[in-house]
């Protein structure tokens, strides 16, 4: 009897070190915060039945007391249901012994000793018959390491981490059509400005670029793996004409920027694009990749800020076209993040992309049990692709960090296999549009993937126009959500009005500018497509960065301008009733303008009459002065305005203001005038008069001079020959001398006597 009663005591003895089962499952997921398990790598990813599956990671120990007689241990958890159930195994934390199950045996790694803060690599490796694998589907996998603390008196799990082994023995009846997008975009690296040479050498913000395509470079990287993959590439032709521009002479901006030096990596990278999209699809969007939901919920306001868009299509085709020799498709356009409103469909139709690029999480699907077709008709013969959130979304974690490659993989693998699963008879077309840039390492990430998912064979690539064209689910949702659900998030990032108020005055200043101009396309081409990258979606993120570059396009424009002026007259002054006012024009541009037309404007039109305007031509680097005949009808001062005039009657630059003196007919000059002309007339009288009285007197002489010779002694001598009268009577018709006579008598009226 005591033997028996000594039993059950003896028993609860032994289990005393045993801890109940809830409490060691607490135990165990408190526990497994310990040591970091890292798992960098998994190979294959998705393992065929003969295969063995290595799994190479890093253990950290995060505690202050080391870890003893340890394991690295591989657990598999049962086949997940749906893709909900994958995103919650990336969501859960610590060890949880029903979910992750069951530690496999005999495939274990064995750790002595982890000292504090230390790092240790694993390796396991296990045949795929030991993981005891079922039906097809995706099974949750879980690295741990178990082991001893000074304050565990057994051995626990201490930490864990979790990646997917998708299972597929066999290849699927009818394999999912996958179009994964390739995106080649940059942001904005050319300014408006070019050099004054005949080849207008760019000038660039910056030289990011030719890191970007040099060796190793985010897009140096995105073409040499794109080249080998299922891919359909979406371009920014932007990003093509910069590279372009960097092939030729640059300069790098700044008060004395350097000429750039990357013409070869440009060169190279181009051709090793052209050489990469050969055999795939090209999408071009829009020129500069506007920002179409700040054009929605913003630019709408502004008069003609949407009007940038046809040209933005028509320019891409052709920038394409020209640099790749590659005709690209221009009917899609690609919303940021794939976030859609009625508005952001509407401005993104409206240049005759009747496809828009938008994603899952945004035209929702609610209830299906499987994922959906990626094309849907929207209206307006317009259709919706509608991007896999959980798939694009994929490659956003930095994949430079240890494990975050790995688990991006895993999961993408994990969600495109669910996707055939769940519904294998009925084949779908999904769409996966990643980041707009991705960093060299996600790029990498990305190829790694789907060089996987093409080894695995549940899928088939597909090219964008033709899932584009697929046969839509009638179960799927097709209604455009409205504006007030746009996310928050993204609207702060938005260009404002006034930045597109802006932008459209630029436009109207160039559009001025351009009409005066012998040769308008050296400055509409760079001006026109610096207005587009204002509009990129590429500034989000970075609205100083945006206004710095609005600013800085404007003022460029702006001191073009002003090189055609006016320049500015001091006072005229004029005696007269007509005279000629000089006004000059400086053009101190490279090249001649002309179409326009300098007008004066008299301040008193009733004192003075400027005349008519006059068209005026202008050799680049001259100036030239044309003249205005002006007509004065009274005296006084009078303003003057000179201004020039585009061709359809705009003012063009600031007027210049001068005053003119009309002084005219003065009472003094008149007087002076009247003085001499009354002498003249005197003088002519006098000459007169002279004349007469000589004749007269010869007259009455003549009869006595026969009789009596100088009886009366008036007779006049002739001083020169020293005869008498008698000897040489004077001739009536012989000019009267300057001085009077020698007589004595009294001067005759109004005559001048000289003494």
């Amino acid at each position: 009897m005591t033997l028996l009663t000594g039993a059950p005591l003896l028993v609860g003895m032994l289990q005393l070190p045993h801890p109940p089962s809830a409490q060691a499952a607490q135990a165990a997921q408190a526990g497994s915060h310990t040591v970091s398990v890292t798992i960098n790598a998994m190979s294959p990813s998705a393992p065929a039945k003969d295969d063995t599956v290595t799994i190479s990671g890093t253990l950290t120990n995060d505690s202050k007391t080391p870890v003893t007689d340890a394991h690295v241990g591989l657990h598999r958890g049962a086949a997940l249901s749906d893709r909900s159930s994958i995103e919650a195994v990336t969501e859960r934390t610590g060890y949880l012994p029903g979910a992750d199950g069951k530690e496999i045996g005999g495939d274990t790694e064995k750790i002595d000793k982890l000292d504090p803060g230390t790092s240790k690599p694993f390796n396991l490796s296990v045949p795929v018959k030991d993981l005891d694998l079922g039906d097809d589907g995706v099974y949750p996998l879980g690295v741990t390491l178990s082991g001893h603390t000074q304050s565990s008196s057994y051995e626990q799990v201490l930490g864990i981490d979790r990646t997917f082994l998708p299972w597929q023995d066999a290849a699927p009846a009818k394999k999912t059509q996958l179009t994964y997008l390739w995106p080649l975009i940059s942001s904005t690296h050319l300014t408006a400005e070019t050099g004054a040479d005949a080849q207008q050498t760019p000038v660039f913000r910056n030289d990011d670029l030719a890191a970007e395509i040099a060796p190793g470079g985010r897009l140096h990287q995105m073409v040499t793996l794109g080249k080998n993959l299922p891919v359909t590439f979406v371009i920014d032709p932007d990003l093509l004409a910069t590279a372009d521009a960097m092939t030729k002479p640059y300069r790098v901006n700044g008060p004395d920027g350097p000429m750039g030096k990357n013409q070869a990596v440009a060169k190279q990278w181009l051709n090793d694009l052209e050489d990469a999209v050969k055999g795939h699809e090209v999408v071009a969007l829009p020129f500069g990749d506007p920002d179409l939901a700040s054009l929605a919920h913003h630019g709408k306001s502004v008069p003609s800020a949407l009007s940038h868009l046809g040209p933005a299509t028509e320019l891409a085709s052709k920038t394409v076209d020209t640099i790749l020799g590659v005709k690209p498709r221009t009917d899609f356009t690609w919303p940021v993040n794939g976030a859609i409103d009625s508005s952001i469909v509407d401005v993104a139709t409206s240049a005759g992309a009747h496809n828009v690029i938008t994603r899952s999480d945004s035209l929702a699907d609610s209830g299906l049990p499987y994922t959906p077709t990626a094309a849907r008709p929207i209206g307006g013969g317009n259709t919706a692709i509608v991007t896999d959130e959980q798939l694009s979304r994929a490659f956003e974690a930095d994949t430079s960090k240890s494990g975050n490659a790995s688990r991006a993989i895993q999961e993408f693998l994990a969600q495109a296999q669910m996707i055939g699963l769940q519904d294998p008879e009925q084949q779908r077309s999904i769409v996966v549009a990643p980041q707009r840039m991705p960093s060299a390492g996600q790029a990498e990430t990305m190829a790694g993937a789907l060089r996987n998912l093409e080894s695995a064979g549940w899928t088939q690539p597909l090219k964008l126009g033709d899932a584009a064209k697929a046969k839509p689910d009638p179960a799927a949702s097709r209604q455009i959500p409205s504006r007030s659900v746009y996310p928050s998030s993204l609207r702060r990032q938005e260009l404002s009005a006034d930045a597109f108020r802006q932008i459209q005055d630029t436009q109207a200043a160039l559009d001025d500018f351009q009409v005066i101009l012998a040769q308008p396309e050296r400055v509409v081409t760079p001006f026109g497509n610096a207005i587009m990258r204002e509009m990129s979606t590429e500034w989000r993120g970075d609205s100083k960065g945006a206004g710095s570059f609005r600013n800085s396009v404007r003022s460029y424009l702006d001191g073009l301008t002003k090189k055609v002026h006016l320049i500015q007259k001091s006072e005229a002054t004029l005696s007269g009733r007509s005279a000629t006012i000089p006004v000059t024009v400086q053009n101190n541009l490279l090249q001649g303008v002309e179409g326009m037309t300098l007008r004066l404007t008299s301040s008193q039109p009733n004192r003075l009459d400027v005349g008519p305007s006059q068209q005026i031509k202008v050799d680049g680097g001259h100036s030239q002065s044309f003249k205005f005949d002006t007509t004065a009808n009274a005296n006084g001062r009078a303003w003057v305005t000179a201004q020039l005039y585009t061709a359809d009657g705009k003012p063009y630059g600031d007027p210049m203001t001068f005053q003119v003196n009309v002084t005219e007919i003065t009472a003094t000059v008149m007087l002076v005038i009247a003085g001499g002309v009354l002498l003249l007339v005197l003088a002519g009288v006098r000459i007169y008069l002279q004349r007469k009285r000589a004749a007269a007197e010869d007259a009455e002489e003549g009869p006595d001079d026969e009789d009596n010779d100088g009886s009366d002694g008036a007779a006049g001598t002739n001083g020169d020959n020293g005869g008498t009268g008698g000897d040489k009577p004077e001739q009536p018709s012989d000019r009267s001398p300057d001085t009077g006579s020698e007589k004595s008598g009294p001067s005759g009226t109004g005559e001048k006597v000289d003494r």
